[in-house]
């Protein structure tokens, strides 16, 4: 394999984290690969993963979950599968590139003539190796003189050079702050000739550093604030399924109550049913068992009867015609005194309400499912609380009490003012460097309400003085002026530039100052 391809190769299989060839390599779930020891060493410095349980990706910010969470962090990394295919790549470009590493490590400049003479320096503008006769020889050169030469054990991890686009010898060192784009010196000559601010990329580095470290410090509120509100959210959903499930089950209990009581006006019913019916069998029974004993009687008089009709004495006759005339043998007399008390059922039918049962159903309310919608246009999401700043310092001599507060952006950096009656000073609180920071006014007496006056300036109002101070933000505390007034304000509010607004204990009064001569007039 070619030393140029070599090197190329090298490029796909060098991590961003360690710039250095993979070792033992995974892959994320976004496809980028890294170490498995820098994956370790990157989720031990950001703690927010741990609570998420989840591995994010150094380069897209993109999250892995991790298949078992519930084991120690030094132990995720081992969790996502290695990747086998870069392995290989590793392992093939370890046997393949022993030979053009070992010229990689001779004089470039020698190697060109034919000869070979190991390196001693490396030159990362080059991007060569150089012997001791060819870095002298280099270092006098007009056009290589400046470069900075490193020891070859470093040359991997040099400066990355880039090249321009449109001159592709030269590299991109410059940057046009006018045109806002990157250069090289020939673009410099050309095209930026007449721009003011053309600086070097390198004489950029710090405020370069200082804005990036400001939008990771931003970048990283608003993961925490996203991260909340989703964690939020999962507790919503989660809350959701319990009080769903706690629904059903009140919709089916009292769905259930209201078929027991129809089921028990059934039973009741059929009861009813029941013992009507036994009462008219009993009453038919009883009147069949009458009816059989009228015929019984009436037989046994009809054969005595017959007995008499063939009997040739007339005593006999007379015997039949005296129990005929005497009335023995009527038994209509015995039936209706036995059955005049009670009261004989003629028919049995059941008469169904069924317009009124549907009436009922139709009307029947088991209960009602109330909805309330978050209105977008109208209502705010619920506050997130993002951090919290200690207000107290190694000078106050007592608790704090923090009456007034107003935030500034200076020079990019978020920064807290507040007042502290107790201590009787003005402080501000900010983050520089991911570091907390902060700094301390003191006062002759103090302050209550602050407020912001200019992009740098505040103004406090010290009402047992009875003045305004106007302290410069940088974002430490620095005291402009003092304005004494003929009453004691509490608190502030800039209008305008030329006009506040200020409050003492007996109600809100309109003030105008000058701000611009500091000529202070009270019009209350």
């Amino acid at each position: 394999m070619a030393t140029s391809q070599i090197e190329k190769v090298r490029e796909f299989l060098t991590c961003v984290i360690c710039h250095e060839l993979y070792t033992d390599p995974c892959t994320l779930r976004c496809d980028h690969t890294f170490c498995r020891k820098c994956v370790t060493k990157f989720i031990q410095t950001r703690p927010d993963t741990v609570q998420s349980k989840t591995i994010p990706c150094s380069f897209c910010r993109q999250d892995t979950k991790v298949p078992h969470p519930s084991r120690p962090v030094e132990e995720w990394a081992g969790q996502i599968k290695p990747s086998i295919i870069i392995q290989g790549l590793i392992d093939t470009l370890g046997a393949e590139g022993d030979e053009p590493e070992t010229s990689s490590t001779c004089c470039r400049i020698c190697q060109q003539i034919g000869e070979t003479t190991p390196g001693v320096l490396w030159c990362p503008e080059c991007e060569v190796a150089l012997c001791d006769r060819c870095v002298k020889t280099h270092r006098v050169s007009p056009m290589s003189q400046n470069h900075d030469l490193c020891d070859l054990s470093s040359r991997s991890k040099g400066r990355r050079r880039v090249k321009c686009t449109e001159h592709k010898s030269s590299n991109v060192e410059f940057h046009c702050k006018d045109c806002q784009k990157p250069a090289c010196q020939t673009c410099c000559i050309i095209y930026h000739r007449a721009c003011k601010t053309v600086v070097t990329i390198e004489s950029m580095k710090p405020e370069m550093k200082t804005v990036l470290l400001e939008k990771r410090f931003g970048m990283g509120k608003k993961l925490e604030v996203g991260s909340k509100k989703v964690e939020m959210k999962n507790e919503k959903l989660q809350n959701s399924s319990r009080i769903t499930e706690l629904t059903v089950q009140n919709i089916k209990s009292i769905c259930q109550t209201a078929i027991n009581k129809i089921k028990q006006k059934e039973t009741q019913l059929m009861d009813e049913l029941n013992h009507i019916t036994q009462t008219y069998a009993g009453q038919l029974r009883s009147g069949v068992k009458l009816d059989e004993i009228e015929m019984q009687m009436y037989r046994q008089h009809c054969e005595f009867i017959d007995q008499a009709l063939v009997s040739d004495c007339e005593m006999d006759l007379y015997d039949a015609y005296q129990a005929w005339e005497s009335g023995a043998v009527e038994l209509g007399d015995v039936r209706d005194t036995d059955t005049a008390d009670t009261r004989r059922i003629d028919d049995i039918r059941f008469a169904p309400d069924t317009a009124n049962v549907q009436h009922i159903l139709d009307d029947l309310q088991l209960g009602k499912i109330d909805v309330t919608y978050q209105d977008e246009g109208t209502c705010l999401p619920s506050p997130v609380r993002v951090d919290v700043i200690d207000g107290k310092m190694a000078d106050d001599k007592k608790q704090p009490s923090l009456t007034d507060v107003t935030v500034l952006v200076v020079d990019g950096i978020q920064t807290v003012v507040v007042t502290d009656q107790v201590n009787k000073c003005v402080k501000s609180l900010y983050t520089r460097n991911n570091q907390p920071c902060h700094s301390r006014l003191p006062l002759d007496d103090s302050p209550h309400g602050v407020t912001q006056l200019k992009e740098k300036q505040v103004m406090a109002a010290v009402p047992g003085s009875r003045q305004i101070v106007t302290v410069e933000v940088t974002p430490d505390l620095v005291l402009l002026s003092t304005i004494t007034t003929s009453k004691e304000y509490y608190s502030l509010a800039v209008l305008c530039p030329s006009s506040l607004a200020a409050g003492h204990g007996y109600g809100l009064v309109m003030v105008t100052a000058f701000l611009t001569s500091w000529i202070w007039r009270d019009t209350c």
